[in-house]
């Protein structure tokens, strides 16, 4: 493999990205640590002021480019975090910059994109749709392709992360990175490497986009047919061939985790570290407790907090279903005075909280045989849950848990 990414690139990228990202200190998370048995702490991108760590790449790319290059517009592809970057970063130089993101990208990655005065094109339903189209217009218009993860300036921009990183915890012995196209993690870990080989790198992916994964299995770049996954930053089907062999070379484990433990992270790291983390960037704090060590200095990397307040919703609601803090019972009762009364002593008797409370006179002809109540409860977790029910149970009725959405 020809050597391309230096650590003469690194150290110049390192300080030349200092100039518009913000500090972004180690973070202990004693929940963590005692959660997983290692000393655990956080690299917070996600406090960067684009909200991720994207604008590294896009601005140390752009500060490669000659003026000529500049002047002709920027554009690029991205699901968010990298189109901040770029606009951002283009705002900074004076360039105009055009940004094709796919349809499904939360909005609040587009207004914020908006804000920094670059003109935002939708297009496809996954990355590798808009990228397609972005390389269109950039040939038809003459514009300057910055590409989210596939370039090596862009890799040696990330890789800042991991020269802050060793700076702060010198004896760090595994650092935890998410993985779409493979840009991050590139310049992370050949960085790492290059400045103490025996820290561990691990990557992380979503288990329905692991195109990064399947890719070292084969030894070569694999398109995966479909992806599926929340972590819509990371929804990547085909990783950069350009930064293939510096994975399989530096990189000493890919796992992936599940789009459910995703939603657990979040609520995780909202409760315990008050932060919004996106689900991409949630990757590594899932990952967490699929380390088989004890007793290690693990970093785990927050790549982003771009999330918008609707999928934020959606993410807390499932998570406290999945965790038995919140959940609906379908209870049939006689259609006579006190019944209602009597199954909320029960509740109240366990110290269960009512949300909300339907009452379907309707649910048989006979309404003095049996009418239908619904009813939504707190919980402070799957134990109670079930004690909750028990309750119910031994005044004399059958609940059955509603598994729908609230």
């Amino acid at each position: 493999m020809t050597e391309q990414l230096t650590l003469e690139k690194f150290e110049e990228a390192s300080e030349i990205v200092q100039k518009v990202t913000l500090e972004t200190k180690l973070k202990y998370s004693e929940y963590f640590t005692e959660q997983t048995g290692n000393k655990v702490w956080f690299k917070p991108e996600n406090m960067q002021y684009t909200g991720a760590y994207k604008v590294r790449g896009a601005y140390y790319k752009i500060s490669t480019l000659s003026q000529e290059e500049r002047d002709r517009g920027l554009i690029t592809a991205s699901a968010g975090n990298h189109a901040q970057g770029v606009a951002y970063a283009a705002k900074i130089y004076g360039c105009k910059a055009v940004i094709v993101m796919p349809t499904t990208t939360p909005l609040i990655k587009i207004n914020r994109t908006k804000s920094y005065g670059a003109e935002v094109v939708l297009y496809g339903d996954v990355y590798d749709e808009a990228c397609d189209y972005a390389l269109k217009l950039a040939e038809e218009n003459g514009y300057t392709f910055i590409h989210p993860f596939n370039d090596l300036d862009v890799a040696t921009g990330q890789g800042s992360i991991a020269m802050e990183i060793i700076k702060e915890l010198p004896t760090v012995d595994y650092v935890l990175c998410p993985i779409g196209g493979g840009g991050l993690c590139t310049g992370v870990a050949t960085l790492v490497k290059m400045l103490n080989p025996k820290i561990k790198v691990i990557g992380v992916e979503p288990a329905q986009a692991n195109c990064m994964q399947v890719s070292v299995e084969k030894g070569e770049v694999v398109t995966l047919p479909t992806v599926n996954t929340i972590a819509d930053g990371t929804a990547v089907k085909t990783p950069g061939d350009k930064l293939l062999p510096y994975i399989m070379e530096n990189v000493d484990e890919i796992i992936t985790v599940e789009d459910d433990e995703l939603i657990g992270a979040f609520l995780d790291m909202i409760e315990n570290h008050k932060m919004v983390v996106e689900n991409s960037g949630l990757l590594t704090v899932a990952a967490l407790k699929h380390l088989n060590v004890r007793g290690k200095k693990v970093v785990a990397i927050l790549s982003g907090g771009n999330m918008d307040v609707i999928t934020m919703s959606t993410v807390v609601q499932h998570g406290l279903i999945q965790r038995g803090r919140i959940f609906t019972a379908s209870i049939l009762l006689p259609d006579k005075p006190g019944e209602l009364v009597k199954v909320a002593s029960a509740i109240a008797d366990t110290k269960g909280n009512i949300v909300k409370l339907d009452h379907n006179q309707f649910i048989t002809i006979n309404r003095s045989s049996a009418v239908e109540l619904r009813i939504t409860m707190e919980a402070y977790g799957e134990e109670h849950k079930q004690e909750i029910i028990q309750k119910l149970r031994d005044a004399g009725y059958d609940p059955k848990i509603v598994t729908t959405n609230l």
